[in-house]
């Protein structure tokens, strides 16, 4: 049957856009500034990634901005004028206030389209682990659950969706306002690298830090051992900022310490998320227990 909602979301969730496509998924594309000049993030389907990072190596400091209200109507308003209602899964409010123009063009909407309703649901997640929260919310769309039998569902799980990681370069956190200058210049000289996870307040927080790669891939996969929930019925995704070799080692580490994984699935951040962890960034993205800070 026919559902009478369409179930969206935006290009934050890093969600490939050949998943999109097969599912049938409609994406909002969220942009970032280069070299001056505006993109918009396909999720892959332009293939960019790769001479992103390596312009980000070169030298170039890639910004993200708000996609405005008016952008908004103009992804919404054909569905509601087609007669059907929206879901829409939006990354976490606590990393931008771009949210609130997507209330703001719902409830412009909904003055000239009264009949219809539009749900918004907060996953305080972004990039992978938004991912992992669409896909389990799509197969309910796509076994018939209602909007507000979704919403719940993500509500409730929202604290599930975990990330470890790591930076190869603390100047992009440093740009973020994550660190201060001085941890940034010292830690790089000291060969520092941050352990990172997602809180329950919706950002990206700092849990700890080390000294080498080798010791943080370690760290990373005991973090995950320790809070993922059936390993054997999961596809990791272990994201990476166009550093793949290093990706394959630590999914390497990953499946040696949890050898029932189902399966690891490597993927590149896209721009928008890259813009502020840079290349040689490295992610490892499951469903556990609760998130731990």
């Amino acid at each position: 049957m026919e559902q009478t909602y369409v179930f969206m979301t935006d290009s934050d969730s890093d969600l490939l856009y050949s998943i999109a496509d097969e599912r049938n998924i409609p994406v909002v594309k969220m942009p970032y500034i280069l070299d001056g000049k505006e993109y918009f993030d396909d999720n892959g389907r332009a293939g960019v990634e790769k001479e992103f990072f390596a312009k980000m190596r070169a030298g170039s400091a890639p910004s993200t901005s708000l996609l405005s209200t008016p952008v908004y109507v103009d992804y919404f308003e054909p569905i509601f004028a087609s007669g059907k209602d929206i879901l829409f899964i939006a990354f976490s409010s606590k990393m931008s206030n771009t949210i609130l123009n997507i209330f703001e063009a719902r409830d412009e909407l909904l003055k000239k389209y009264p009949e219809r309703k539009m749900i918004v649901v907060d996953t305080l997640s972004i990039s992978a682990p938004m991912t992992l929260l669409i896909l389990k919310a799509h197969d309910m769309y796509l076994a018939g659950a209602t909007m507000e039998e979704i919403e719940a569902w993500v509500l409730e799980n929202r604290f599930r969706a975990q990330v470890w990681m790591t930076v190869d370069d603390l100047k992009y956190l440093y740009r973020g306002g994550r660190i201060s200058s001085t941890s940034a210049i010292f830690g790089s000289m000291l060969n520092i690298k941050p352990i990172l996870t997602m809180g329950k307040g919706g950002k990206i927080d700092p849990a700890e830090k080390v000294q080498g790669s080798k010791k943080a891939m370690k760290i990373i996969a005991e973090r995950v051992a320790e809070n993922i929930e059936n390993p054997g019925e999961q596809t990791l995704i272990l994201l990476h900022g166009d550093a793949e070799e290093e990706a394959m080692k630590l999914a390497d580490i990953v499946k040696a310490r949890i050898p029932e994984i189902k399966e690891i699935r490597l993927q590149m951040i896209g721009p928008v998320i890259g813009a502020h962890c840079g290349p040689g960034t490295m992610a490892v993205c499951f469903m556990g227990r609760e998130r731990v800070m």
